[in-house]
């Protein structure tokens, strides 16, 4: 989703392979429902250690990104973590056979490591502004961590947002 004026930006650091991103993914979809254009949510990795397939997901998502499906993609992983988990890098393919990307285009991708770049500094960005777990959100300068609890962050973000367009009116 492109920044628009007047939009407050939502920063989210995710694994792909982490079920509390999956289950967050929900609150991001109920909150673009609910703001539209208004509310810019931008995926951001942050593929942690424990999970071996992250770091692979996060590229190949950067490629579906470039492919025009990301957010189908994205979306899609999210509610496979586990099979992620099991199949690895098999599970990416196979689902962005099922979106109509270029499967064999996001292997070579994955082989050549074309988009670490961007996985690397978003994680680097994340490291550096003191995100240690996914999901963490960051929206007008206040840092929210979901990977502790989901528990009232949605309601929260909500009222942030709230405030930043109130503000930009």
């Amino acid at each position: 989703m492109n920044d628009s004026p007047g939009a407050a930006v939502l920063d989210v650091w995710c694994d792909l392979q982490c079920p509390d991103c999956h289950l967050a993914h929900g609150d991001l979809i109920a909150l673009r429902e609910r703001f539209g254009d208004s509310l810019t949510i931008r995926l951001r990795h942050f593929p942690l250690p424990r999970h071996q397939h992250a770091l692979a997901a996060a590229q190949a998502a950067e490629e579906a990104y470039a492919q025009g499906r990301g957010d189908d993609f994205v979306a899609a992983v999210l509610a496979r973590t586990e099979e992620l988990g099991k199949r690895g890098q098999a599970t990416l393919l196979t689902v962005a056979a099922e979106l109509g990307l270029d499967a064999e285009e996001m292997d070579t991708a994955l082989i050549d490591g074309r988009h670490m770049l961007m996985v690397d500094a978003d994680q680097a960005e994340g490291a550096a502004l003191g995100v240690t777990g996914t999901p963490t959100y960051l929206i007008d300068g206040q840092r929210l961590d979901g990977g502790t609890s989901q528990e009232g962050l949605r309601q929260r973000i909500a009222e942030i947002t709230e405030s930043v367009l109130s503000r930009s009116a």
